[in-house]
C-alpha cells in the first residue's frame, strides 16, 4: 500500500500550521489539510503520487532517472498545495507567488531544491507551467490552475532527507517565521540581501540579476555560486544572530559599493561579495565548534569556476 512518507508529512505540517491561520473552520483564505495531499486516491496510478504498488509499466516517475529507479519504494513522492491567501510584512501571498517563489529557487538551484524533481503550477491562475528538472516536460492538466504539485526525486524520499527547509526559507522570507535568534531587523536586512544575491527582483542596492525582459538568466555555474552563497547565509550554522551580526553589514556594504558601480555586471558583484565573504572570514565570526565545518562546506561549494 502506498504510504506517506515522514519527510513530506513533515512538509504538510508546516505548511498547514503558518498557511492555515483558522484552525477553528474552513475558509477560503486558508490552506486546509484536504488541500495539502501526498498520497493518491485509490484510483491514483502512476506519478510520483504512487509507490511501488501502483507504478505503471514505463511510468516516468521511476524509468527517467536513476535517482527514481534506485529510490522506489511503497512511498509516495510528492506533495499537492492548494489555494491559500495570507497578509504579512505588509504584502498578500498566495498560491501563485509562491509557487513562482519555489520555481525561482529551483532555477537558481539553491541547495535545498536539488532533491526537486519538477513543479507543475499556475504563476497567476490562468496557465499552467511546468519546470522540470530534467527538461523532459514543460506542461501540465487544468486542475494545476488551483493546485500545486511537487515531485521529489525518490532516492531522496527513501534516504529520508529532511525536505523542509525550502519551505521553512519561504515562511521566513514572507515573514510568517523569524529567522533563528535574529532581531526583526536583521531578518529583514538578510532578506534584502538574499533578494540582492538571487536576483529576486529590483531592491534598495538598486540592481536586479535578471535579463532586460524580467525573466531569469540561463543556469550556469556562476547562477548556482550566488545561489549557494544566499544559502550560506540563511542556513545551517551561519543562520544565528551572532554570525549576522557581524558578516551582514559586511556583505551590505560590499553589495552597496559595487551597486554604485552599475552592479548590473553580475560576475563583478559575485566576485566582489565572495572576496569579502571568504570561509575564512566567515570562520573567524562564528564560534570555534561551527567554524571548520562551515568554512569545508563553503570552501566544497564555491570551488565551481565562475561561467562569465
Amino acid at each position: 500500500m502506498t504510504r506517506a512518507p515522514s519527510n513530506l508529512l513533515a512538509v504538510r505540517r508546516l505548511l498547514l500550521a503558518h498557511l492555515n491561520v483558522d484552525e477553528s473552520r474552513v475558509r477560503s483564505q486558508d490552506l486546509e489539510p484536504a488541500e495539502v495531499g501526498i498520497v493518491g486516491d485509490r484510483a491514483h496510478r502512476g506519478g510520483y503520487h504512487c509507490g511501488s504498488d501502483r507504478v505503471v509499466p514505463n511510468d516516468y516517475s521511476v524509468v527517467e532517472s536513476p535517482r527514481d529507479r534506485a529510490g522506489l519504494t511503497t512511498d509516495a513522492s510528492a506533495l499537492d498545495v492548494g489555494l491559500f491567501e495570507v497578509r504579512s510584512g505588509g504584502r498578500t501571498h498566495n498560491l501563485y507567488s509562491f509557487s513562482t517563489w519555489c520555481v525561482g529557487q529551483c532555477v537558481a538551484s539553491a541547495p535545498d531544491t536539488r532533491d526537486i524533481r519538477e513543479i507543475i503550477y499556475s504563476p497567476d491562475g490562468k496557465v499552467v507551467r511546468r519546470w522540470d528538472r530534467l527538461g523532459r516536460r514543460s506542461s501540465g492538466d487544468s486542475s494545476h490552475l488551483w493546485h500545486t504539485h511537487f515531485s521529489w526525486f525518490r532516492d531522496s524520499i527513501k534516504a529520508g532527507r529532511d525536505q523542509t527547509p525550502l519551505f521553512r526559507r519561504y515562511l521566513t522570507t514572507i515573514g510568517l517565521i523569524e529567522g533563528d535568534d535574529m532581531t526583526p531587523e536583521q531578518d529583514l536586512r538578510l532578506k534584502r540581501v538574499e533578494a540582492a544575491l538571487l536576483g529576486t527582483g529590483r531592491d534598495g542596492f538598486g540592481f536586479a540579476i535578471k535579463d532586460v525582459d524580467g525573466r531569469p538568466g540561463p543556469v550556469e555555474p556562476l547562477a548556482q555560486r550566488l545561489a549557494d552563497l544566499s544559502y550560506a547565509l540563511v542556513s545551517g550554522p551561519a543562520g544565528s544572530g551572532a554570525y549576522i551580526a557581524q558578516v551582514l553589514p559586511r556583505v551590505e556594504a560590499r553589495l552597496a559599493e559595487l551597486a554604485g558601480k552599475g552592479g548590473t555586471d553580475v560576475p563583478a558583484i559575485v566576485a566582489g561579495v565572495l572576496a569579502e565573504l571568504t570561509p575564512e572570514k566567515i570562520a573567524e565570526a562564528i564560534p570555534p565548534t561551527m567554524a571548520r565545518q562551515l568554512a569545508d562546506e563553503l570552501a566544497r561549494r564555491l570551488a565551481a569556476p565562475d561561467a562569465s
